[in-house]
C-alpha cells in the first residue's frame, strides 16, 4: 500500500500524470468506498439495497454545510458526514430490514429517492441549483488513506464474530435465527456501517468537485455501485475493488460517448453472467494462496493429461 501511494503521489506531484488522471484515480477511490460499503450490506449480509446514493448525498451535503456554512475544518466535516449518514441508515434500517428480497429493494430505492427529492427542495443547501462554492479539500493522499482505512475496517469486520453472524444470515436467515443469532440486530449493524461509509464517500466527492448537486445522487449512481459489487462478486472485498476500478475506467474511457456507457455496462454484465455468474472473485478474496492454488490446479491438470 505504501509503495502504491508513493508511486502515485510522485507521479501526480511531478505532474507526470496530469489532472485528468488524478481526477479519475480519486473517483476510483471514492467508488471503491461506495462499492465495499454496499458489499457489506448486499454481499456479506445478503440484503438487497439499491438506494446507496441517498446516503452518499447525506454525506456530501452535511460535510458541505460543516465547511461552508459553519466554517469548520474538513476532518470534522468528514466525521460528521459519516456519523450523520450512519445515523440515518440506522433509523431507516430498523423498519425496512424486517423486509426481505424485492420488498427491501423497493423500500431502499424509494428512500434513496426521498432523500434526493428532499434535498432538491431545501433552499438552504441550494435546492435544484445544487450546493456550490464548496472548497476543494479532498486530495489524493486524503482519499487514498481513507479508502485504505475503510477497506481495512470492513475486512476486519468480515473476519470478526459479527461478520460471521452476517454471513450466517446471508446463507440461511431462518437457520441463523434458530442458532440464536439476532438477525435484525446484525442486518441493521451492517446497514448502518455501510450507510456511514457511503456518507464518507459523499464528503470526499463534494469536496473534490466543488459542488453537491441532487443530479449526482440519482438511482443511476446506486445502480452503478450495485453493478460494481455484482461484477466483482457478492461478498468479496477484492471483487468490489476490482469492479470499482474496472467500471470507473470504462466510464472514463467513454466520457465523450455517454450514451454508450450503459450499453457497455450491460454487455459486460451479460458476458459475465453467462461465463461467471458469481462475479470475478465470487465470494473469495485476492491472496497469495489463491494464486498458489491456481498454479497447483494447473499443474495437476497437466500431470493428469501426461499420465493419460
Amino acid at each position: 500500500m505504501v509503495i502504491l501511494f508513493v508511486v502515485f503521489y510522485f507521479l501526480f506531484d511531478e505532474e507526470i500524470l496530469d489532472d485528468y488522471w488524478e481526477t479519475n484515480v480519486i473517483l476510483i477511490l471514492i467508488n471503491i468506498i461506495m462499492a465495499v460499503s454496499l458489499n457489506l450490506i448486499n454481499g456479506l449480509t445478503g440484503q438487497f439495497s439499491i438506494g446507496h446514493a441517498g446516503f452518499m448525498a447525506v454525506g456530501a451535503y452535511t460535510s458541505a454545510i460543516i465547511t461552508v456554512k459553519l466554517g469548520m475544518d474538513f476532518p470534522i466535516a468528514l466525521i460528521v458526514a459519516t456519523v450523520s449518514a450512519a445515523f440515518l441508515g440506522f433509523l431507516i434500517g430498523m423498519p425496512t430490514l424486517r423486509l426481505n428480497g424485492d420488498y427491501l429493494a423497493i423500500a431502499t430505492l424509494g428512500l434513496g429517492e426521498i432523500i434526493r427529492i428532499a434535498i432538491l427542495n431545501i433552499d438552504y443547501v441550494g435546492g435544484a441549483s445544487g450546493f456550490m462554492g464548496i472548497p476543494r479539500l479532498t486530495t489524493f493522499p486524503i482519499a487514498f488513506w481513507i479508502t485504505v482505512f475503510v477497506v481495512y475496517f470492513i475486512k476486519n469486520f468480515k473476519n470478526s464474530a459479527d461478520g460471521r453472524a452476517c454471513l450466517a444470515i446471508r446463507e440461511n436467515e431462518i437457520a441463523a435465527e434458530t442458532m440464536g443469532i439476532n438477525t435484525t440486530k446484525y442486518k441493521v449493524m451492517a446497514f448502518t456501517i455501510g450507510a456511514g461509509f457511503a456518507g464518507t464517500a459523499g464528503a470526499l466527492f463534494s469536496h473534490y468537485y466543488y459542488i453537491a448537486h441532487p443530479a449526482s445522487f440519482t438511482f443511476m449512481r446506486s445502480f452503478d455501485v450495485l453493478t460494481m459489487v455484482v461484477l466483482g462478486g457478492l461478498g468479496s472485498i477484492s471483487g468490489s475493488i476490482s469492479g470499482a476500478v474496472l467500471l470507473t475506467a470504462i466510464s472514463a474511457a467513454l466520457a465523450d460517448y455517454p450514451e454508450w456507457r450503459m450499453v457497455i455496462y450491460s454487455i459486460v454484465l451479460i458476458v459475465l453472467m453467462l461465463n461467471r455468474p458469481q462475479g470475478i472473485f465470487g465470494n473469495k478474496e485476492l491472496s497469495l494462496k489463491m494464486f498458489q492454488s491456481m498454479k497447483l490446479g494447473g499443474g495437476s491438470r497437466g500431470g493428469t493429461a501426461q499420465s493419460e
